[in-house]
């Protein structure tokens, strides 16, 4: 199914169509993940973890989700899709390139003087990126008042926020989901990057959020909890989610830092990895093997 046609999934989906549309998301989410530690080795360091394991989401999002244009990306009608963590822009790039918005070989350019891919985001610079980011905090609201003013125009477009469990110490991220609630913007959709790893260390220790899904239904919002790094229950989720009116919704996705580089998923400080210069292809191999295990069927 295209993305660019529609956005919603077919009424009736056969066991081979459905085998074809996941196995089709892995390997957008396999080239996520190639892109990004090919744009992480220019720097030699940088948010790679992060970008791993929100690459299933990624994938699902832009190749079975949002509606846009790739030749328009300000196209009038388009989904927004929030990036409020800027610090995971190595990952949207990579979304976006292999979305068709962003040429692949522009990759290379990443974090360098003059590229229109900075390593935090800013909308200023690069197509496709809707807000720009740094202080985390401000994409659910920004997305409220996106939301507010698409409804007053009569718009059927949607306003989708990827924001990550540590944005959840802000209160600013539980002001706007007050807000998003007390408006029944049902054209909202937030998705939490649970990876359970901040800056300053493990999440539980920094400001414990659980039971996080019990919160975000409390406040209102129509919440949905899945592995996100489990492309069919990502699709599932998300079609779940399409078709759901009367209330703003979540979709809690459980990541893992790294997921699919074995070498990369067992470092010890992981939020800003610094990878050696001979593990990069290190790492690349071991993504190759990993997607083969996951297309045969023997990982899940």
């Amino acid at each position: 199914m295209s993305a660019t046609d529609s956005t919603l999934a077919p009424a009736v989906e056969s066991d081979t169509d459905r085998t074809q549309r996941i196995d089709a998301l892995r390997d957008a989410a396999y080239r996520i993940r190639r892109h990004a530690l090919d744009m992480g080795e220019v720097q030699g360091q940088g948010y790679i973890g992060q970008a791993l394991g929100v690459a299933d989401i990624l994938a699902v999002a832009y190749k079975d989700v949002l509606n846009y244009r790739a030749e328009d990306p300000d196209w009038v009608e388009r989904d927004r899709f929030l990036l409020s963590i800027g610090h995971y822009a190595i990952a949207l790039y990579a979304a976006l390139a292999e979305a068709g918005i962003l040429d692949v070989e522009e990759l290379s350019t990443y974090g360098s003087d003059d590229s229109r891919l900075p390593m935090s985001g800013m909308a200023s610079y690069t197509p496709g990126m809707e807000i720009s980011g740094g202080s985390l905090g401000h994409g659910l609201g920004v997305a409220a008042g996106m939301a507010l003013g698409l409804r007053h125009q009569g718009s059927t477009a949607r306003v989708y926020n990827l924001l990550s469990d540590g944005e959840l110490d802000e209160g600013s991220t539980w002001e706007a989901a007050l807000a998003c609630a007390h408006h029944g913007l049902d054209n909202v959709t937030a998705i939490v990057d649970v990876n359970a790893l901040q800056a300053d260390g493990p999440t539980a220790g920094v400001l414990r959020t659980e039971p996080v899904t019990d919160k975000w239904k409390a406040f209102g919002w129509h919440a949905i909890r899945v592995d996100g790094n489990d492309i069919e229950a990502l699709v599932t989720a998300f079609d779940a989610l399409r078709a759901h009116r009367g209330s703003p919704s979540v979709l809690i996705c459980d990541t893992r830092i790294g997921r699919g580089v074995p070498l990369l998923e067992t470092r010890e400080k992981a939020h800003f990895m610094r990878v050696e210069e001979h593990e990069w292809q290190v790492a690349r191999d071991e993504l190759d093997r990993t997607h083969h295990r996951t297309r045969k069927g023997t990982d899940a």
